[in-house]
C-alpha cells in the first residue's frame, strides 16, 4: 500500500471526527391443555438498575424522607411489581457483569467464564480458530433454540442479540430459532438503527457506518427493509407511541408472534407446538432515547417532584415504556388462552450502568455495571405465569432465595422442553480438533443445572417448592469474583465502587462525571485520561488487591460495606474463596477471537446493502431483495469504500487508534461528557449516598 495522500487523510479524519461529534383487548380464547409442555416466555431487560424497579423499594410510611418518596415514585414499574407479587421473585439471581458474556450463557447454558467472558465486538475474526475465533459463543456449541426446537416447540426470538454474527451459524436462526427480528451489536439508536459512539461506546473498525436491523425467517434473510421500519423522522413525535421507536416495533413483532401462534393453538388443538418466545429488550441501555409522550407521563406521575437529571427522567421513562411492553404481551397470552400454560421468566443481563451516559441506580446495593459489586451481578429476575401458579408449593409471591445463574436457564427450560443437556455438537468439535487443531482451546460442557442435580431434584424444583437447599452453593462470578452464599471474595481493582444515593444520578454526580471506562476505536482501548489517578477518581476504582481480596457477607450485608478478611472468626474465609477461585480458574475459556474484520464492512457495503450481518461461509443464506442505494447515496459510498480499503493496512490502522488514543481525552471527551446529561435546574436538590 502506498503512502496515505492528503486528500484520504483528510477524509479519514472528517469520519473520525462526525463520529464523536456530539449534538383495546381482544375476547380471551379457549384455554389451553393445561398437561401439555407449557408455553415459555423468556423477557431479557438490559442494564436494569436495581432501585429503577419498583418492586425494589420498601412501602412508603408516614416517616418515609422526600428522597425515598420521589425515588419510589420514578420507579414506576406497575405490571412488572405486579407480577412479582404474584410470581416467585429470585432474591439471588447472578448474571455477568456486562452484556455479550451473560447473554452467551443463556443461550450456551455455559457459566460465563466457560464461554465469553470478554465484550468483544461483532466484527472479530481469527482466521485460524474456526470454532471459536469469532464474537460471541463458539460456533460449535449448541443453543436454546435448538434445546427447545428439539423438544417440539416454534421457537421465535426479538430484539437484541450480542451473541455472535460472524457467519449464519451464529446468528439466532443458526442457534434454533425459527425466526428473528432485531439487531447483532452491543446497541444502536433506537431512532435510526445505526450504531454510534453513545450508543456502545465503540468506534468500530466500519467507522459505526451501517444499519443493525436485521430479519431470518424461511423465506427472508437479510436487513429489514421497509422503509418504515427504518424512518427516524418520528424521534420528535409526540405521539403516545411512535411507529419508528425500535421497541414499538419489537412490541409490533412480539404480539403477532404471540398471536400468530395462538390462533393457530385454537385452530389446530391436537398437532400445535408450544412456544418458545425469546423478547430480548434493547432497553435500558443506552443510548438513552425515549418518545417525548413517555417523558411527559413520568413527569406527570411523580408531579409534584421534578427530576434534576436529564439522564435519569429518561431513564425512567424508558423504564415505564418496558413495564408497559410487558404488560402487553402478558394480555395478549391471556386473549389467546395460552396465559393459563405458561411459564414466564423476566431477568436482566447485568446490574445498571452507574457511568454516564448510562444513568442507572443500583441503591442501596454497591457499585454496577462492569465491577463484581452487587449492583453490578446481583440482578432483577422472577418466574411467573399461569403454569407456574398451578405447579408451585409456595404462597403467591413469596420469593426464592437459593442461588440461580443466569446459565441456569438453559437447564430450566431444556427439563420443561423434554430434551437432556448434553451438547454432543461441542462434543464433536472437541475431537475434531484433538486430532486436526489440537492447540485450540476445548469446548466446556454445559453447567446448567437440570433437574436431577441434586438428590434428584433440580433448580425448577426447588424454586416451584420454595426449597431452602441450594442446588448451587458454588459460583464463579468471574475471573476475579467467586460466591459461597452467602460469603463472596472480591479481587483486583474494581471500577464503580461505591454506592449511590436513592435518587442518582443527579446535579451534583453530573459536575463530578462517573466515565465510563470501555471506549475502543476499532480493537484498541480509548483511555480518558492519561493520569491514572483522574482516571481512577472518574470511574470510582477500588483496589481488593490479591490476598485474598475483599470479603463480604452478603446475606447480613447486602450493600458490601464491612470486608471481614481482618474480622476476627473470619481469617480463613477469604483463603478458603481464594481456593475455590482459582481452582474455578483453571478452566477459564480463552480463545483466540482475532481482530476486526474490514471484509465485514466490505461484504456489508458491496453485498448487503448497508447492513450489519454475517460476512462468513456465507454462500446460499442471503435471499434478497436487497436495498438499494440511491444515486446521491452511492456518490457517498464511493469514496467510504475506498477509505475502508485505506483503513485495512495495518500501518494506517495503528496510526488511527494511536493519534485518537493521545488526543481523546482533551479533544473529544470533555464535549461527548457534557452532551450525556443535563442538570435541569428547576428539578429536585441531588443528594449523594
Amino acid at each position: 500500500m502506498g503512502i496515505l495522500q492528503p486528500p484520504h487523510l483528510l477524509l479519514l479524519l472528517f469520519f473520525i471526527l462526525s463520529i464523536f461529534s456530539c449534538r383495546a383487548i381482544p375476547a380471551p380464547k379457549e384455554k389451553s391443555n393445561p398437561n401439555s409442555k407449557p408455553n415459555v416466555i423468556l423477557i431479557l431487560a438490559d442494564d436494569y438498575g436495581h432501585a429503577n424497579l419498583g418492586y425494589n423499594h420498601a412501602p412508603l410510611t408516614p416517616s418515609s424522607t422526600p428522597f425515598e418518596i420521589q425515588s419510589s415514585l420514578e420507579a414506576h414499574t406497575p405490571t412488572l411489581d405486579g407480577l412479582m407479587k404474584t410470581g416467585i421473585p429470585l432474591h439471588n439471581h447472578y448474571s455477568y457483569k456486562i452484556c455479550s458474556p451473560s447473554r452467551s450463557a443463556l443461550q450456551s447454558g455455559r457459566l460465563p467464564t466457560h464461554v465469553n467472558y470478554l465484550n468483544t465486538g461483532v466484527l472479530v475474526h481469527n482466521p485460524h480458530d474456526p470454532v471459536s475465533g469469532y464474537q460471541g459463543i463458539p460456533r460449535n456449541m449448541t443453543g436454546l433454540g435448538e434445546k427447545m426446537k428439539s423438544g417440539g416447540y416454534d421457537t421465535h426470538m426479538v430484539g437484541k442479540w450480542d451473541a455472535g454474527m460472524a457467519t449464519p451459524d451464529h446468528t439466532p436462526r443458526g442457534r434454533g430459532y425459527d425466526s428473528f427480528y432485531g439487531y447483532f451489536q452491543h446497541a444502536n439508536n433506537y431512532w435510526d438503527k445505526k450504531g454510534g459512539i453513545k450508543s456502545t461506546g465503540d468506534v468500530d473498525i466500519c467507522l459505526n457506518r451501517f444499519t443493525d436491523l436485521f430479519k431470518e425467517n424461511s423465506t427472508y434473510r437479510g436487513g429489514v427493509i421497509e422503509s418504515g421500519d427504518l424512518d427516524a423522522s418520528c424521534a420528535g413525535s409526540n405521539d403516545d407511541d411512535p411507529a419508528c421507536y425500535e421497541e414499538h416495533l419489537f412490541k409490533r413483532e412480539g404480539l403477532n408472534i404471540i398471536r400468530n401462534h395462538g390462533q393457530n393453538q385454537n385452530q389446530n388443538k391436537n398437532s400445535s407446538n408450544p412456544l418458545f418466545y425469546f423478547h430480548s429488550f434493547h432497553l435500558l441501555h443506552s443510548p438513552l432515547n425515549i418518545p417525548n409522550s413517555y417523558v411527559n407521563r413520568m413527569n406527570e406521575i411523580i408531579f409534584p417532584y421534578k427530576f434534576d437529571s436529564e439522564s435519569r427522567q429518561n431513564y425512567s421513562a424508558m423504564a415505564l415504556y418496558m413495564d408497559d411492553v410487558v404488560g402487553e404481551l402478558v394480555e395478549e397470552l391471556k386473549a389467546q388462552g395460552m396465559w393459563d400454560n405458561t411459564v414466564l421468566a423476566f431477568v436482566a443481563d447485568n446490574g445498571g450502568p452507574v457511568y454516564l451516559p448510562g444513568s442507572a441506580n443500583n441503591f442501596p446495593l454497591k457499585g454496577g455495571k462492569y465491577s463484581d459489586w452487587q449492583g453490578g451481578v446481583k440482578t432483577n429476575a422472577f418466574l411467573a405465569g399461569g403454569w407456574v401458579d398451578r405447579k408451585r408449593e409456595s404462597k403467591a409471591g413469596v420469593g426464592y432465595d437459593g442461588v440461580v445463574s443466569i446459565a441456569d436457564w438453559y437447564g430450566v427450560f431444556s427439563g420443561l422442553a423434554g430434551v437432556d443437556l448434553k451438547d454432543e455438537k461441542s462434543e464433536k468439535a472437541n475431537r475434531w480438533m484433538d486430532i486436526h487443531k489440537p492447540l485450540l482451546p476445548k469446548l466446556a460442557p454445559v453447567d446448567s443445572l437440570d433437574e436431577t442435580s441434586v438428590d434428584g431434584h433440580g433448580l425448577l424444583s426447588a424454586i416451584l417448592s420454595g426449597s431452602p437447599t441450594n442446588p448451587r452453593p458454588n459460583l464463579p462470578i468471574s475471573d476475579v469474583a467467586f460466591l459461597q452464599y452467602p460469603y463472596k471474595l472480591v479481587q483486583g481493582v474494581q471500577p464503580y465502587s461505591d454506592h449511590q444515593g436513592p435518587l442518582y444520578p443527579n446535579c451534583t454526580t453530573i459536575a463530578n462525571e462517573v466515565w465510563h471506562n470501555d471506549s475502543h476505536i476499532f480493537d484498541d482501548v480509548i483511555p480518558w485520561s492519561h493520569n491514572a489517578s483522574e482516571l481512577a477518581e472518574h470511574v470510582w476504582a477500588h483496589d481488593c488487591g490479591y490476598e485474598p481480596g475483599c470479603v463480604f457477607d452478603v446475606e447480613e450485608d447486602p450493600g458490601e460495606r464491612n470486608d471481614l478478611r481482618n474480622v476476627a472468626g473470619y481469617e480463613g474465609k477469604g483463603e478458603e474463596l481464594k481456593k475455590l477461585l482459582e481452582e474455578a480458574n483453571k478452566s477459564l475459556f480463552k480463545p483466540n477471537r482475532g481482530g476486526s474484520s474490514v471484509e465485514a464492512c466490505e461484504w456489508s457495503l458491496e453485498e448487503n446493502g448497508g447492513y450489519l450481518g454475517p460476512w462468513l461461509d456465507v454462500e446460499g443464506y442471503y435471499t434478497g431483495p436487497f436495498r438499494k442505494f440511491s444515486d446521491v447515496q452511492e456518490v457517498l459510498e464511493e469514496p467510504f469504500g475506498e477509505l475502508l480499503e485505506i483503513i485495512s493496512g495495518r500501518v494506517v490502522k495503528g496510526v488511527v487508534e494511536r493519534v485518537t488514543k493521545e488526543i481523546y481525552p482533551k479533544v473529544f471527551r470533555p464535549p461527548l461528557v457534557k452532551s450525556f446529561d443535563m442538570c435541569l435546574e428547576d428539578g429536585a436538590p441531588g443528594i449523594i449516598g
